[in-house]
């Protein structure tokens, strides 16, 4: 029965995330049926679930064909549970016995999906038999169709086409060591391997069970998100503002080159965390935590540096966040240039003249990088530093005809998707 009862976790899971907005880190701490397993199936029922999202898309066109009606007129339940079976059918290589008769148990044994086992079990042997409209189905509708468009529109297609494919295979953990000095001799302790000379990737598991996570050596932080600060220059002594924190893997990088960091964000909460993963590293002298509205705030004294990673519509993490391609719409996405250019003309009024600014935002998509820096740089406040391939090293590729970086998927590592622009105060 604990088969059944993974599955239906997993399925209220999905629930959480496609039908109530939720991450699904908010969802695996908010479902019931998920908080109460255990062991293996735990990890079963979150791999399942995980798996689902990961190809949301294209599960639902593999289903299509089998269904009298669209999918979306069945009820979240029976939605959930099918697209759980087609995912241990189709990517997890599930026996196809277990994934009838157990997602089939999981339907008559949860009251809200009771009256749709015979469909679940009628559409399931179909699956089960026959993956060949999932296999024809575009690697690019693992988006939905107005998200393939903007990721089109801003890349390409051969771009757009590349960053479908990276979502599909699980990402391991990048981690940030204190002292790049010691990368190497580190990631040989771990077992990891070396990017572009600032990360090391290891095997996705538990952070805190890793070696040298009490002793504060590293920290986690995709290998593209640690790029914005090494491309800023930071020296001993400077001023610094981090501008949009929180998290804070970009202040502990700042914070270890011997600045002098202000770290602002307007979540308390947020900047709890950060300071925690300063004192856990030994990085806390250097830095001011400040909590407060970007808008509403004015350093003592214009700072040397500013790194504004800014509030954007995150479709650059999807391979780690697949279900944010789902939980978001145009309208969400839309919202989001006017604030940043709003936020970095705020940031370049914090800025001394002949100071380095660096934008970026975890997004490919041009509106909220491009196009937002080519409007403030039209004040002529600011002027492009443009990144050079050699700064860019493994993710040079990705340079634009302006002097930008967009941290495109390449043959060599998985990661994230950063828009990164460089950026000098004239006046």
């Amino acid at each position: 029965m604990s088969g059944a009862k993974a599955r239906q976790a997993a399925a209220d899971l999905l629930i959480e995330t496609f039908d109530n907005r939720r991450t699904l880190d908010e969802a695996m701490t908010v479902s019931e049926s998920y908080s109460r397993m255990q062991g293996a199936d735990r990890g079963f029922a979150r791999a399942m679930a995980s798996a689902a999202l990961r190809q949301l898309g294209r599960i639902d066109k593999g289903l299509a064909p089998f269904l009298s009606r669209p999918l979306e007129t069945a009820t979240p339940p029976a939605r959930a549970l099918l697209r759980v079976g087609a995912a241990q059918a189709w990517l997890l290589g599930t026996p196809p016995h277990a994934v009838v008769s157990e997602t089939v148990a999981a339907a008559k044994g949860w009251a809200r999906a009771r009256s749709a086992s015979g469909f679940l079990n009628a559409v399931l042997r179909k699956a089960v038999n026959d993956r060949s409209h999932f296999d024809k189905a575009p690697v690019t509708a693992v988006w939905p169709d107005w998200l393939t468009v903007e990721m089109m529109t801003s890349l390409g297609i051969e771009a757009a086409t590349a960053l479908a494919e990276a979502q599909s295979v699980e990402p391991e953990l990048h981690l940030t060591p204190k002292d790049p000095d010691e990368i190497e001799a580190l990631a040989a302790r771990l077992g990891g391997k070396v990017l572009s000379g600032m990360s090391i990737s290891v095997p996705a598991g538990d952070v805190a069970a890793i070696d040298g996570y009490e002793s504060g050596e590293w920290w986690v932080q995709d290998v593209a998100a640690a790029l914005p600060v090494h491309l800023l220059g930071v020296r001993p002594g400077e001023t610094v503002l981090d501008l949009c924190a929180a998290p804070g893997g970009k202040t502990m990088q700042l914070a270890a080159t011997g600045a002098q960091v202000t770290a602002l964000d307007r979540s308390a909460t947020r900047l709890e965390r950060v300071q925690e993963n300063l004192a856990r590293t030994k990085l806390d002298a250097n830095v001011e935590i400040v909590a407060a509205k970007l808008e509403d705030w004015t350093p003592p004294v214009p700072a040397d540096r500013i790194l504004l990673d800014a509030p954007c519509s995150a479709l650059g993490t999807l391979r780690r966040h697949p279900e944010g391609a789902w939980i978001k719409s145009s309208d969400d996405i839309a919202r989001f240039p006017e604030v940043q250019a709003r936020l970095l003309r705020k940031a370049a009024g914090m800025l001394r003249p002949g100071g380095t600014l660096v934008y970026c935002v975890c997004t490919p998509l041009s509106r909220e990088g491009r196009d937002v820096v080519n409007e403030v740089v039209a004040d002529r406040q600011l002027k492009r530093v443009p990144i050079s391939p050699e700064e860019a090293n493994d993710f040079a590729g990705g340079l634009t005809p302006e002097g930008d970086l967009v941290t495109l998927p390449n043959a060599l590592y998985g990661h994230d998707v950063f828009h990164i622009s460089r950026l000098e105060r004239v006046v």
